[in-house]
């Protein structure tokens, strides 16, 4: 196996100072394949509050703004937590959006609504600072931690829209305060304080999704590592783009953990996700969670939970900001599908690897759809 090299292969140029350049054209590097780049149907990327319903799906079929478009299933969580009904019901509509869809939102998922309006702000805040202070975070491609404008270290390789800040939570060794922006005032303590619950939240889904799959409880969490696992944060800055129908904020993949919880944008919309073919422009509720399956998650699974394909797509009017949460294995566990989830009638789908050996294999490569997990599978 390869090792992380300790530099990029090219000098980096933030996307945010571009956009602040005042360029008019994007330059050839960002500019997608045709057969990549987003179709705008509509231009209007704006989230109208008015049409997002803060309400629970009833099915697993697609939920819908009031404009009739189709959004993912948006789910209140809270159910779980109801009587015996509402908990049969809420857990049969998270099953179905792992089977189905990959993605859902929570809704009523027990943090404070003003923890994530704060975190989000110092995000943004930080972002704004003046590029010399954000780059005394610069990172490298040996563990990605800090401030950073590229994925993948493949020289020539056409990059996307963003920047980003990367850190670690857990495990205990690897967190690092130091790596953390130190400004804006107090950004250190609301980025604590949002990992801490980002944790418990993931817990707790952990032990649904096992539930839905006819296993213990805590049968996900001890494939992952018991309480050794691994938690990071990769916030998302998507700056204004002179020609968004030539180029992309992320490009297409699926998260290469074991779960993703995204804080999405306020503001504005742009993660799209792929289903059936067509890419849906999720519509976030307010103070949601987009809640999305992993690789690591659809290999233990045997292919019951998938992973699923998405993508971002910017904005010539507006910036935008997100945060992906990732709840991982162990670093050096070897993962496989479940002994439990193999049967004559489904076999063993993957060949096991353990997650620092497949992380390695996509920071290599940058993201690439889905053709990372599928060549996991094992010949037949």
């Amino acid at each position: 196996m390869n090792t992380s090299p300790q530099e990029w292969p090219e000098p980096i140029v933030r996307v945010q100072s571009l956009s602040d350049s005042g360029v008019v054209k994007i330059p050839h590097r960002y500019i997608k394949p045709l057969t990549e780049r987003p179709c705008f149907d509509d231009h209007r990327v704006e989230v109208d509050a008015n049409n997002i319903n803060n309400h629970s799906s009833s099915s697993s079929s697609s939920s819908s703004s009031s404009s009739g478009h189709t959004n993912i299933p948006i789910i209140d969580f809270s159910g779980i937590y109801g009587g015996d009904d509402l908990r049969a019901t809420t857990l049969r509509q998270i099953s179905d959006a792992c089977r189905d869809w990959g993605f859902f939102q929570i809704i009523n998922h027990g943090i404070n609504p003003q923890l994530l309006d704060r975190t989000r702000q110092v995000w943004r805040d930080f972002f704004h600072l003046p590029v010399e202070i954000k780059q005394a975070y610069a990172n490298s491609p040996k563990t990605y931690e800090g401030y950073g404008s590229r994925l993948g270290i493949k020289k020539g390789a056409i990059l996307d829209w963003s920047d980003y800040y990367f850190l670690h939570y857990l495990p205990p060794c690897l967190k690092d305060h130091n790596k953390w922006p130190h400004l804006p005032e107090n950004c250190r303590e609301v980025i604590d304080e949002y990992g801490k619950e980002l944790v418990k939240l993931c817990g707790r889904l952990t032990k649904v999704l096992s539930i839905n799959l006819e296993m213990e409880e805590d049968f996900l969490q001890k494939a992952f590592g018991g309480e050794d696992i691994g938690a990071c944060l990769r916030v998302n800055f998507y700056p204004k783009c002179p020609q968004p129908d030539l180029t992309l904020g992320l490009s297409s993949h699926s998260d290469p953990g074991g779960m993703t919880l995204l804080l999405p944008d306020d503001d504005v919309t742009g993660l799209q996700v792929r289903k059936d073919n067509t890419w849906i422009t999720v519509k976030p509720a307010p103070h949601a969670f987009i809640v999305n399956i992993g690789d690591q998650i659809q290999v233990i699974s045997n292919a019951i939970y998938k992973s699923v394909e998405h993508r971002v797509v910017v904005n010539s009017n507006k910036e935008r900001l997100s945060l992906a949460f990732f709840y991982n294995p162990k670093s050096d566990i070897l993962i496989g599908p479940a002994r439990e989830l193999v049967t004559l009638e489904r076999p063993a789908l993957y060949t096991p690897m353990t997650f620092d050996e497949y992380r390695l294999f996509i920071r290599l490569r940058g993201p690439q759809g889905k053709t990372h997990v599928e060549s996991l599978k094992s010949p037949r």
